[in-house]
């Protein structure tokens, strides 16, 4: 779980870093009278969970009040890169000597914590490792014992950084450390950290957190956001769904399994029209939610479940289908694959009660009946 810019800095603001002064915009209103308080001079950020804003048009400076308006009116409503802007955040003018980059994340690999320093800030990690790789210095903190200070003093050292700044930059680094453990996060990132006459000044923020960890903290769970459309409405039913571009419907238990089919239907020379993971141990509910999802992407021709029973049993998916067809209009053939806990339950509710579910016996010929459907519908 991804968290705004603004949301992020309250985070830090309340953990003793240093942010601009700011306020968050919701109309052409707000912008004017968030303008007036800061004394007619900001910057203009528009509030979406994707990277690069900048180079997309989506951070941009205002000198006076009529051209804040007038930027606000271009951003608000129009889609950054793939994302619609809803709320642009407004904050006073830094003077600006130097850009750092600071993170610490969870490194998957050595397991452990990664905290990354640079000089070069202001760009995407990812371009400081390809342009500067010399600029980045790194240090593994094992989570069993905790950030330490000698490591702090041995990042200041690799970094070469001015003794006039350990004092306070040990302080945000401390800071950084007790956001990422106290709530679980993946990912703290400042970027850039701005050297300013007033001290280091954190101009972005950026926080992702564990969604599998969002039941510790509820407050956080309440500033999650969800994507426009289908997306969205999967992601609230706690279902993985991609948009993709072919016809054939897709539905399935698990990540692993989800993808195996798409691999399917391409072999049999059809084309998935999504990726949908309904997780294990889905219920009927989710069964229905699934198929309701599906049956609102007019580019489905065919839908093709299958349904592994692990956790997963398979009389109740076959309960959630029956629901599925008593509550909603569902013009849309459907092809069905149950195998494993509960299959003969299953497919006896279906057959007794859907006379329009088409149930086969592999996923390999499901796959191949749902793209041969396809092509004639």
């Amino acid at each position: 779980m991804k968290l705004y810019e603004y949301q992020a800095k309250q985070i830090f603001y309340r953990h003793g870093i240093k942010v601009p002064k700011g306020a968050v915009a919701e109309n052409v209103e707000d912008v004017t009278k968030i303008m007036h308080e800061l004394g007619g001079k900001a910057v203009l950020k528009a509030q979406v969970l994707v990277g690069g804003r900048g180079k997309a048009g989506g951070i941009k400076k205002a000198v006076n009040v009529d051209e804040a308006v007038s930027i606000a009116r271009e951003m608000f409503g129009k889609p950054l890169k793939g994302e619609k802007v809803k709320k642009i955040y407004i904050e006073e003018l830094t003077d600006i000597k130097e850009e750092w980059y600071l993170s610490l994340t969870l490194d998957r690999v050595e397991k452990c914590f990664s905290l990354i320093f640079s000089t070069s800030g202001g760009i995407d990690i990812e371009e400081i490792a390809l342009k500067s790789p010399e600029k980045i210095f790194k240090i593994k903190i094992d989570p069993r014992w905790g950030l330490w200070d000698y490591q702090i003093r041995e990042l200041f050292n690799k970094a070469k950084i001015s003794q006039e700044f350990w004092r306070e930059i040990t302080t945000i680094i401390r800071a950084i450390y007790r956001i990422f453990i106290d709530n679980d996060a993946e990912l703290v990132e400042i970027n850039p950290l701005a050297v300013t006459s007033k001290g280091l000044v954190a101009l972005d923020a950026k926080i992702t957190l564990d969604d599998n960890a969002l039941f510790r903290h509820r407050d956080l769970e309440s500033l999650r956001s969800y994507p426009e459309g289908l997306e969205g409405i999967a992601e609230k039913e706690g279902m993985n769904y991609v948009k993709l571009d072919g016809n054939v419907g897709v539905i399935a238990n698990g990540a692993g399994m989800a993808m195996a089919t798409m691999d399917l239907i391409y072999l049999e020379g059809g084309k998935p029209a999504n990726f949908l993971d309904i997780g294990g141990g889905a219920s009927a509910e989710m069964t229905k939610k699934a198929l309701e999802i599906l049956t609102k992407d007019e580019n489905v021709r065919v839908i093709f479940m299958n349904i592994f029973g692990g956790i997963t049993r398979c009389d109740e998916v076959a309960r959630g289908l029956l629901k599925a067809f008593n509550e909603l209009r569902i013009d849309i053939p459907v092809i069905l694959r149950l195998s494993g806990t509960n299959e003969e339950e299953g497919r006896k509710i279906v057959a007794e009660n859907l006379k329009n579910v088409e149930l086969v016996d592999t996923m390999e010929g499901g796959a191949r009946r749902a793209v041969e459907v396809a092509k004639w519908q």
